[in-house]
C-alpha cells in the first residue's frame, strides 16, 4: 500500500531524468518556485513595516548560496504526522493525574472543552497553512500579519520549547524501559535513546517522515485497541465479567474538591468542584501540545495545498474520537482516588489504561501498552528536534538571526538549525548528575510549559488580523484552498479562552495555605520571556504593527499559485486503487 502510494507522489520528482519530469514542468521553472515557497519571507513594503530581507535578493538566487529544503515528505507521511500529533504520552500517562484531580466528568469536560478550543486553533492555521504554505507557518503569520516582533518572539519560544523537550523524552524513554530493566543506568539507555533521535534527523525530512508514519501508525492503533478494549471492560466482558458502567462516577463521584493547605484540605461545594474542573482544563492544554506540529512541515511538504486541508479537515474527528472517546473510556473505568494515578513512575503503572486492565484481570497487556508508551517518548523526542530545527530555520528566514541558520545541505537540511537544537538532548544526563543537576534540569523544561500554548494564542491572534484585514482590503475568502468555518466567531472563542488559561494556569498558588514561589515562577516565567522577547525585539528594531490596510496579502501567491498548478499534474490520480490510498491518507 505504502509503495502503491510512493509511486503516486514520486511523479514528476525533481529527481527524476529531465526527460521523464519534462510532462509536468520545466525542471528549473518548478525548481524556482520551490525556492521562492521555501524562502518567501520576502518584502512586504516599508509601508507594512515588515522587517524581513528582500524577496528578489534573498529569493532563488539566494538559495543557490544557502540551498534549500526540499519536499520530500508525501502525503501519507503528512496524514500520519497530524494524526500521531495528537497522541501521546500525556493521553497514555498524564491523563492519570488530571482524572486525579478533577473527577470522571470533571476530566471528561476538561478534555471536551480543551478538544473544542484545539479545534479552533487548528482550523484557522490550516486556512492561513493552506494559502500559504511557507517555512515556518505561524512564525511568519505572526510577522506578516500582527508584528514582526511578534513573529520573533512566537518562533524564539517555540523552538526553545521543544528543544528544552528534546531531553524530557529521552529522560521518559529510559524511565519507560526500567519498567523492564531497573539494573542498568540510565545513562545507557538515554544514549541510545538520544543518537538514534539525531539519526534519524540528520537523514533529512523523508526519513523523519518515514518514521512517523510508522510510530503513529502504532499508536493509532494501540489507542484504538485500548477504547475498544474499555468499552468491553465497561460492559462486563472482562475475565471477571464484572459491568462496572457508571459505578465510579457515581461513587466516589463525578468531581473531585481542589486541595488547599498544601493537600489538607479542600474547598468543598461546587464552587471547590468548579475549581477542580478548571484546574483539569489547564492541565488539558498542555496534553493537547503538537497538533499544531504539523505546520512545521509546510516548507518540506509536497503538493501543500492539497495535502494541508486534508490534514486539517480531520482534525475534528482525531480530537472527538482520541481525545473524547479515550478519556471517557478512563473516566469510567477508574475511580478518581485510586492512588496508582499519581504514582509518578513515567511507565506502564501510572497510566489509567493500564490500571483499569489490571483491575479487570488481564496479564501481558501492561507490558505492551509500555512498549506503546516507549515508541510514543521515542517518537516525541524525534519530532520536538524535527520542530525546533525548523522554526529555528524560518526565523533564520525571516532574517531574524545570522544568516548561518539558512544553510541547507544538497539534501534539503537545515544543518546548523538540527545540529544546535540537537546539542540541547545532552541535557538529559543533568537527571544522572545528583539532586541539584535534576531540579536545574527540571526548572530549565518547566519553564518552557506555556510556551505551546502562547503559541496557539499567537496563531489566533493572527488569523484574526489576517481575516480582518482581508475585510478592511474588500478581498474575499471564497477562492481560498481552504476556508475556516464559523468565523470569525471560532477564533474569537478560542483565543479568548486561551488568555484566560495563560493568565490563570498557576491559580493554584493562589489558594489559602497553597502559595509556593517556585510554583508560581514556573506558572508565568514563559509569559515574561515572551514579553521580553517581544518587547525586546520591538524596540530595537523599531518595528510596527501593520495596520490592516497595508497587510501585504499578495506576495508570493503568484508563485504559489503556479506551484499549485505544476503539482496538480504532478501528483493526479489516475487508477481506482490510486483513488482509494489518496482517500485513506
Amino acid at each position: 500500500m505504502a509503495d502503491e502510494h510512493e509511486k503516486i507522489s514520486d511523479a514528476g520528482s525533481s529527481s527524476l531524468p529531465a526527460a521523464e519530469y519534462a510532462p509536468y514542468a520545466p525542471h528549473k521553472k518548478y525548481e524556482e518556485a520551490d525556492a521562492v515557497v521555501g524562502d518567501i519571507n520576502g518584502d512586504r513594503g516599508e509601508k507594512a513595516g515588515y522587517s524581513g530581507h528582500n524577496l528578489m535578493v534573498d529569493g532563488p538566487a539566494a538559495n543557490q548560496v544557502d540551498g534549500q529544503m526540499h519536499r520530500t515528505l508525501k502525503q501519507r507521511h503528512m496524514a500520519m504526522i497530524a494524526l500521531g500529533g495528537a497522541i501521546g504520552t500525556g493521553l497514555f500517562v498524564g491523563s492519570g493525574a488530571a482524572l486525579s484531580s478533577g473527577g470522571p466528568v470533571g476530566l471528561w469536560l476538561g478534555y471536551i472543552f480543551m478538544s473544542s478550543i484545539v479545534y479552533s486553533m487548528m482550523v484557522a492555521l490550516g486556512e492561513m497553512a493552506a494559502l500559504y504554505p511557507v517555512a515556518g507557518a505561524f512564525t511568519h503569520y505572526a510577522a506578516r500579519f500582527v508584528d514582526p516582533a511578534l513573529g520573533f518572539a512566537t518562533g524564539i519560544n517555540y523552538w526553545y520549547s521543544y528543544a528544552i523537550t528534546i531531553p524530557v523524552e529521552v529522560v521518559a524513554a529510559a524511565i519507560v524501559i526500567s519498567y523492564w530493566d531497573e539494573t542498568t543506568n540510565a545513562a545507557v539507555y538515554m544514549t541510545v535513546c538520544l543518537v538514534l533521535i539525531w539519526v534519524v534527523n540528520m537523514f533529512g525530512a523523508r526519513v523523519y517522515g518515514e518514521t512517523e508514519f510508522w510510530f503513529s501508525a502504532i499508536k493509532v492503533v494501540t489507542i484504538v485497541g485500548l477504547i475498544l478494549l474499555g468499552i468491553i471492560l465497561m460492559c462486563g466482558g472482562g475475565p471477571t465479567h464484572d459491568a462496572i458502567g457508571f459505578r465510579y462516577w457515581r461513587n466516589p463521584g463525578p468531581f473531585a474538591q481542589i486541595p488547599i493547605n498544601g493537600g489538607d484540605g479542600v474547598i468543598g461545594g461546587s464552587w471547590g468542584q468548579f475549581l477542580a474542573f478548571w484546574n483539569v482544563f489547564v492541565q488539558a492544554a498542555f496534553s493537547f501540545l503538537g497538533t499544531e506540529i504539523i505546520a512545521t512541515t509546510l516548507g518540506e511538504a509536497e503538493n501543500p495545498r492539497r495535502t494541508v486541508p486534508r490534514a486539517i479537515k480531520r482534525v475534528f474527528f482525531r480530537l472527538v474520537f482520541f481525545y473524547v472517546m479515550g478519556i471517557f473510556v478512563i473516566s469510567v473505568l477508574v475511580p478518581y482516588t485510586e492512588p496508582d494515578l499519581l504514582g509518578g513512575t513515567g511507565t506502564a503503572a501510572s497510566s489509567p489504561f493500564v490500571i483499569a486492565i489490571k483491575n479487570a484481570g488481564i496479564k501481558a497487556l501492561p507490558s505492551i501498552v509500555n512498549a506503546v508508551i516507549l515508541v510514543a517518548a521515542w517518537s516525541a523526542g524525534n519530532s520536538d528536534l524535527y520542530a525546533a530545527s525548523r522554526t529555528l530555520y524560518a526565523v533564520a528566514l525571516e532574517g531574524q538571526l545570522p544568516r548561518v541558520f539558512r544553510k541547507c545541505t544538497k539534501r534539503g537540511l537545515p544543518i546548523w538549525c538540527v545540529v544546535v537544537t540537537g546539542a540541547f538532548g545532552v541535557l538529559a544526563y543533568l537527571n544522572t548528575g545528583g539532586e541539584k543537576a535534576e531540579t536545574a534540569f527540571n526548572w530549565l523544561y518547566n519553564i518552557s510549559a506555556v510556551t505551546g500554548i502562547i503559541t496557539w494564542w499567537g496563531i489566533l491572534l493572527s488569523y484574526l488580523r489576517f481575516y480582518y484585514g482581508l475585510k478592511a482590503q474588500g478581498k474575499t475568502r471564497d477562492d481560498f484552498p481552504y476556508r475556516a468555518p464559523l468565523q470569525p466567531y471560532l477564533s474569537w472563542y478560542g483565543f479568548v479562552f486561551l488568555t484566560l488559561v495563560m493568565l490563570f494556569n498557576g491559580f493554584p498558588v493562589f489558594l489559602k495555605g497553597n502559595w509556593d514561589t517556585s510554583s508560581f515562577f514556573v506558572a508565568y516565567v514563559s509569559l515574561l520571556l515572551f514579553a521580553i522577547c517581544w518587547g525586546g525585539w520591538k524596540i530595537a528594531k523599531r518595528t510596527k504593527v501593520v495596520p490592516l490596510a497595508e497587510i501585504d496579502f499578495d506576495t508570493g501567491r503568484r508563485e504559489l499559485d503556479e506551484l499549485e498548478a505544476i503539482d496538480r499534474e504532478r501528483f493526479k490520480v489516475e487508477s481506482k486503487y490510486q483513488k482509494f490510498i489518496s482517500v485513506l491518507f
